[in-house]
């Protein structure tokens, strides 16, 4: 197990789907429960990086609140890095179910030397599926002062491993990997056809 930290992005407000898909059924639990039992199987500590409000305290895990900024992915990937006490930081957004251990682990063993590693999926760079390590926090930081707010903002200045297609390939289909909930029909096509990660017994 790797000595990084995992934080389950929670953050989001959840417009589209309607209600607060942290809370959505998945398994024997909820799509939080589910990210949160990846991330235990590769890192050996685990947070909740809950947006501008603290909430899901009743799984108890630490749970980071946004600081100044507003709300958004690049504010929310500051609050983790900013309490980061490990070298690494696996980031895995709760609306990613289909995202497997085997790859979450695989995405840590490309961390040695670089600075981030990121998937790039079909459907472009996937940040909320990522390894950020502590010398991120500063490109980070002053990406958000200069209002920048893309999450590929501050990679010109650091050491990005990009995780091509083919490579993701190996762990499964990449557009279902990374297929994202972001309304009621995506949850529901999720739940029709899923795919087995190593966590999911746990949830049984």
């Amino acid at each position: 197990m790797a000595q990084a930290t995992g934080f389950v992005v929670a953050g989001g407000r959840s417009r589209r789907m309607g209600s607060d898909k942290a809370l959505l059924r998945w398994n024997a639990g909820t799509l939080l429960d589910h990210a949160i039992a990846r991330l235990r199987e590769v890192a050996d500590d685990v947070r909740i990086l809950s947006g501008g409000e603290p909430r899901y305290q009743d799984r108890g895990l630490p749970v980071i609140t946004d600081g100044p900024g507003g709300p958004g992915a690049l504010v929310g990937l500051l609050a983790g890095l900013s309490v980061l006490e490990r070298p690494l930081g696996l980031f895995l957004a709760v609306d990613l179910p289909h995202v497997t251990v085997p790859l979450l682990r695989h995405l840590l063993a490309l961390a040695e030397g670089v600075d981030a590693v990121v998937p790039i999926s079909p459907g472009g760079a996937e940040p909320l599926c990522a390894v950020y390590a502590s010398s991120c926090l500063a490109p980070v930081r002053e990406a958000l002062a200069r209002q920048d707010l893309k999450m590929t903002s501050f990679w010109s200045e650091l050491r990005v491993r990009q995780v091509n297609a083919a490579t993701l390939a190996s762990f499964g289909d990449p557009d279902r990997l990374f297929l994202n909930l972001n309304a009621p029909e995506d949850y529901e096509r999720a739940q029709a056809a899923p795919i087995r990660t190593s966590a999911d017994d746990e949830q049984r």
